[in-house]
């Protein structure tokens, strides 16, 4: 059983309800209608008529209230709940959904801000990040061609910190959702110290955090790509490394690498990327691509609702 079908058939053990405000697009919907019909959650298409009135008078308010001392005003915040999105966002953080998945037809940043105001960040990490659930074809690396990449869409320079908690969160997704084992790998283009990086003492600092916050995950930087996943190169290359050759969990030094890393493995291998998978968030949520296929749709469900069992 390939990794997509492992986490269909975990999704339908405990069925959960998961939100789609995106309501009219055609490739939701139909999505919407697989995932009902496999029983891999009890998904709702959430339209504006299924908004009621008090209720949302009551989110509106909430929200300015939370909000007006920076940004917002009441007549501002009115617009934003005139999408499904933010009505939505506020019914999966009082529990009336487990959780929600959107990005078809929204901007990666607007349901990353809609998911940080209305459900909250997590304390324990602090920052809101993502990453890719990367299953990739007749590949003997990672496990059996699964990986998790991370951050691959929302922070575009991670401090020292931030890195610890991308790293932290993904570990975190890979035992819930994929049953593995993380070996993570924070990534650059030099191999402890084999070329001079301005990123090398970030990732050392980013690595202590890591231990000081989870001493029992198996961690390692800064390492090349090849360092990490294959152990003939690690052998040679790094032969102390605890990795081994044999990481799971790829963090990348910044935005630009996790997002040309996921896409193109993506394109040049045929892998499947499931995500991007929003981490650090208090309920369980997905940001789609907006290119996104079906299927994709599917496996971000399937996924989202792993994560709130």
């Amino acid at each position: 059983m390939n990794t997509v079908d492992k986490i269909r058939s975990m999704a339908k053990k405990s069925l959960k309800s998961i939100v789609l405000p995106e309501y009219d697009d055609k490739r939701v919907i139909e999505a919407a209608r697989i995932i009902n019909q496999e029983g891999i959650a009890r998904a709702t298409l959430f339209t504006p008529e299924m908004m009621e009135n008090n209720e949302k008078e009551r989110y509106i308010n909430e929200y300015y209230n939370t909000y007006k001392n920076k940004d917002v005003d009441i007549e501002v915040t009115r617009k934003l709940f005139q999408d499904p999105l933010y009505y939505t966002s506020m019914m999966t953080n009082e529990g009336k959904f487990d959780g929600l998945v959107a990005g078809a037809s929204h901007t990666s940043s607007d349901i990353i801000r809609a998911c940080m105001r209305c459900m909250g960040i997590d304390e324990r990490i602090t920052i809101i990040s993502s990453c890719f659930i990367m299953e990739v074809p007749n590949c003997p690396y990672g496990d059996d061609g699964t990986f998790v990449f991370a951050d691959c869409g929302v922070i575009p320079e991670p401090n020292a910190r931030q890195l610890s908690r991308i790293a932290f969160s993904a570990a975190e997704l890979t035992e819930k959702v994929l049953n593995l084992t993380p070996r993570i790998a924070f990534l650059s283009y030099s191999t402890k110290g084999s070329a001079k990086v301005k990123s090398g003492d970030k990732i050392a600092n980013a690595l202590s955090m890591l231990k000081a916050l989870a001493p029992n995950l198996l961690a390692d930087g800064e390492l090349q790509l090849d360092s990490a996943i294959v152990p003939e190169v690690a052998q040679i290359k790094y032969p102390n490394s605890p990795l081994g050759g044999k990481a799971n969990v790829l963090i990348f030094p910044n935005l630009e690498a996790g997002n040309i890393g996921y896409k193109l493995t993506q394109r040049m291998s045929g892998a499947r990327a499931i995500g991007p998978l929003l981490l650090g968030v208090n309920k369980p949520a997905s940001d789609l691509s907006r290119g996104c296929l079906i299927e994709d749709v599917v496996d971000c469900v399937a996924v989202t609702a792993i994560r709130a069992q």
